[in-house]
């Protein structure tokens, strides 16, 4: 039975859009975490911690997401652990947060001039307490705008989590879509609270990266 595309419609779709924050928010906390960790690693100065955190990165940068949330949904069904959507996609999106902050973050402790390292060094502080007091406060400053910028990437990315049965705001427009036979008003209404949400998030992102180049030029 088709059914007509009206307010029920609307509201459904439209109250979907939580679920679509809440795993934003979940994927990157749980990224960040793992991200930090995987910097620090990947700056260290023991090479195994390096190894594995180039391991890492480079086998989450270079699979795609759709592949990950595969295996992490049926891959755990195989192996005696069936875990239902919700978890997987939000595992599976956490490692691959994990991975592209973990790089962005790298990059940021990187540009930190080497004698603000050398400074910490000659005052006597310890490797954490270089980290902590020196280099990550300014490492911080100029991941602001590429971390906000990612988050953009990571609200888009969750919509692949339909494709696993979680129902956020993509799986919530599809199933209107076959109920009603309006695609094109489902999709545009879809895209539209896409747009909604990162938009803002875009503007400011770009705001951040104007300002931290000023103040670099100056």
């Amino acid at each position: 039975m088709i059914r007509e595309f009206g307010p029920n419609e609307i509201i459904y779709i439209t109250l979907a859009i939580r679920y679509t924050i809440l795993l934003s928010l979940i994927a990157f906390a749980g990224g960040a975490v793992g991200g930090l960790i995987i910097a620090l690693m990947r700056v260290s100065q023991n090479k195994y911690r390096r190894w594995f955190a180039v391991a890492f990165i480079r086998v989450f940068q270079g699979t795609p997401l759709l592949m990950q949330l595969f295996l992490a949904y049926f891959g755990m069904a195989i192996l005696g652990f069936p875990i239902d959507p919700w978890t997987a996609a939000s595992f599976a999106l956490i490692l691959h947060a994990a991975a592209f902050l973990g790089e962005i973050w790298r990059g940021c402790i990187e540009a930190v001039p080497s004698g603000q390292h050398e400074a910490a060094r000659v005052v006597g502080l310890g490797y954490v307490n270089r980290m902590r007091h020196v280099v990550l406060p300014q490492a911080m400053r100029i991941a602001l705008g590429p971390t906000t910028g990612f988050l953009v990437q990571l609200i888009k990315a969750t919509s692949l989590a339909s494709i696993i049965g979680f129902t956020e705001l993509t799986r919530a427009g599809q199933i209107i879509s076959n109920a009603t036979f309006q695609p094109f008003m489902v999709i545009s209404l879809v895209a539209a609270l896409y747009f909604v949400l990162c938009w803002p998030l875009s503007k400011l992102a770009s705001n951040m990266e104007h300002k931290f180049n000023q103040a670099t030029t100056r």
